[in-house]
């Protein structure tokens, strides 16, 4: 890259709570924001859990009026972008609006708002469907809101690659200011598809946990009985500046953006490779954009969905790309294991989770990893965070489609 590119703000709506000092102590606590769905009757689904959003005033951030033109994930875009631009301190009236930018999306957008339509025009007839039915399911909404909202007349693009899409949309946007094209970019995911299509849709293809009776310990990343992911929800923003944009204006700054990989398996249309190889060149492409080493690297923020395939190849992924040796020296965890899997909000909630780790020399821990496996066998933080200071550290974002994403993050002397 050419300019250096750093977090200067961050967001977040999650199942652990919606402001930052919240959600890392749940995080360093290892506490759990999985629950019993209550949002609709799940009587006669195999699934009954996920991680959803709870005690979130959208009133605190919406008008009831535009709350039923948009999509809940929209929803929650606007809100962590709004809160990551308070966070960032950035007057962004006051800055050329050529030189913002806006790269947010989802990997599945307004399923919520398809489906209830979708009955509508079923029960009742085509001239009952909405006329923001299909503003409102569009992926790129979220990005084009919060453009509008925050006067970003640059790029303002959204990618979709399930579950890699807040990396890319991160990714992407710290090669934007990188070469030149922006000063400022609002960067990350938002997913909202706890509803009955998805949840339906996923069980349906045996991917998530069927712990109902013991919601907070259903996910278990890297544990030899784990049965599958979590479905989550909510949204991870940040603040993009380049590094002399935000010097110029005495900007605090969380962490560096340093590096950025991404690569297909090209492969299966859900399952990994089972060498893991997609994941590792993404790995050494972020590493060789940063200009850092194995050696380099502190953390590693796994993908760790907990589900049995992931979590192996994910492991002989980050063998092959660090080294034997550094592999097992790192340190590697799973927030995934506390939030459940937010989908397209992955990759920016867990940005922020890096960027907090950096800054506060704690890294979170895999909760409910409790019996080893033999085909899992790094420094998996297991159980209790542990206090250690993080100068770089890895983020991993694997999709459905084959995509994988890697972020190198380091912090800014």
């Amino acid at each position: 890259m050419t300019k250096r590119v750093v977090i200067t703000g961050m967001g977040a709506v999650s199942p652990l709570g919606a402001d930052l000092k919240t959600i890392w102590n749940g995080l360093t606590s290892g506490t759990s924001g999985i629950g019993l769905i209550d949002r609709f009757d799940t009587t006669d689904y195999a699934v009954k859990i996920a991680g959803q959003v709870r005690d979130f005033d959208v009133n605190a951030f919406i008008p009831p009026k535009e709350q039923r033109r948009i999509d809940r994930f929209c929803w929650y875009a606007l809100a962590a972008a709004r809160l990551a631009a308070a966070d960032s301190g950035l007057d962004f009236g006051a800055q050329d609006p050529n030189r913002g930018g806006c790269i947010v999306s989802s990997g599945i957008g307004g399923l919520e708002t398809l489906s209830e339509q979708a009955l509508n025009l079923l029960q009742k007839g085509p001239r009952r469907v909405s006329a923001f039915t299909i503003p409102a399911m569009i992926p790129n909404m979220s990005a084009g809101l919060i453009a509008i909202e925050h006067h970003l007349q640059g790029p303002n693009f959204a990618p979709v690659t399930a579950c890699a899409t807040g990396l890319h949309s991160i990714g992407l946007a710290a090669r934007a200011i990188a070469y030149g094209e922006c000063d400022v970019v609002i960067a990350g995911g938002s997913e909202a598809s706890i509803a009955p299509l998805a949840v339906a849709g996923f069980s349906a293809m045996h991917a998530l946990s069927t712990r109902n009776d013991a919601p907070t310990t259903a996910s278990r990343p890297f544990d030899r009985e784990r049965d599958g992911f979590v479905m989550a929800e909510g949204a991870g923003i940040v603040v993009l500046e380049s590094l002399e944009h935000a010097r110029a204006r005495g900007a605090r700054v969380y962490a560096e953006v340093a590096g950025f990989g991404m690569t297909a398996d090209a492969f299966h249309m859900t399952a990994p490779r089972d060498d893991g190889d997609g994941a590792r060149r993404a790995m050494l492409r972020a590493m060789a954009d940063a200009g850092l080493n194995p050696s380099d690297i502190d953390y590693v923020n796994a993908h760790g969905t907990s589900t049995p395939l992931n979590d192996k190849t994910e492991t002989l992924a980050i063998k092959a790309a660090l080294g034997e040796a550094d592999a097992r020296r790192v340190m590697v965890s799973s927030s995934k294991s506390m939030t459940g899997h937010m989908l397209g909000a992955a990759g920016g909630f867990e940005t922020i989770v890096c960027a907090l780790a950096i800054q506060n020399g704690v890294v979170p821990p895999t909760a409910n990893l409790t019996t080893a496996d033999p085909d899992c066998d790094l420094d998996y933080v297991p159980r209790t965070a542990r206090q250690a200071r993080v100068r770089a550290c890895l983020n991993n974002s694997l999709g459905f489609g084959g995509h994988n994403a890697c972020l190198a993050i380091r912090a800014v002397e």
